[in-house]
């Protein structure tokens, strides 16, 4: 028999999920739905049912409108200005993690720019990054290549989109991405 040559992990790796969330007014199937708990919540509640690991919710200190129309209108100037808005209690250090999972919602094909002030602030070097968001049909949309220049020194590595209209239901594919990458 040969040996693995796959790496093995002597302790169990040390998961962060850190995500932003917007409940209120949302896209969806091509009209409007209020939501008590936002899409990506729901899925990143999802991943901390099914894996050991520390959660964060990115909170904007300005928060974002109910209003989904509003929402889009702060989205598009904050892109537009390359902007970072400010994080209500910021997360001093992601140091005791190996892994981290971003999951946001995609806004205009890419991450809120709330995410790039998230990893703009930490050291994500050595740690293995996988995006998770939810979005309507956008998949990943940029956050692998955003990902990828703005945690600089880590591995960004498979990520997951999950359909906005179909959180409540995204348990199996969750479970399935989480045993992909070795979480689960």
């Amino acid at each position: 028999m040969q040996p693995s040559t796959a790496p093995t992990r002597s302790t169990p790796a040390r998961v962060l999920v850190a995500y932003f969330s917007r409940p209120g007014e949302n896209y969806n199937n091509g009209g409007r739905i209020w939501l008590k708990v936002g899409n990506t919540e729901v899925v990143a509640t999802m991943i901390a049912d099914l894996v050991p690991c520390d959660v964060y919710r990115i909170e904007a200190a300005e928060p974002y409108s109910d209003n989904y129309d509003d929402t889009v209108a702060r989205n598009v100037r904050e892109q537009n200005a390359d902007a970072r808005p400010a994080i209500a209690n910021p997360l001093p250090s992601i140091d005791q993690y190996d892994v981290v999972l971003l999951g946001s919602p995609i806004w205009n094909v890419r991450a809120p720019m709330i995410m790039s002030t998230f990893t703009d602030k930490l050291d994500f070097t050595g740690k293995t990054v996988h995006p998770f968001t939810t979005c309507a049909m956008s998949g990943l949309g940029t956050t692998e290549r955003d990902y990828a220049r703005t945690c600089a020194g880590a591995t960004i590595a498979e990520g997951l989109a999950v359909r906005g209209e179909q959180a409540q239901q995204a348990r199996p594919q969750v479970t399935d991405w989480l045993e992909r990458i070795g979480l689960r």
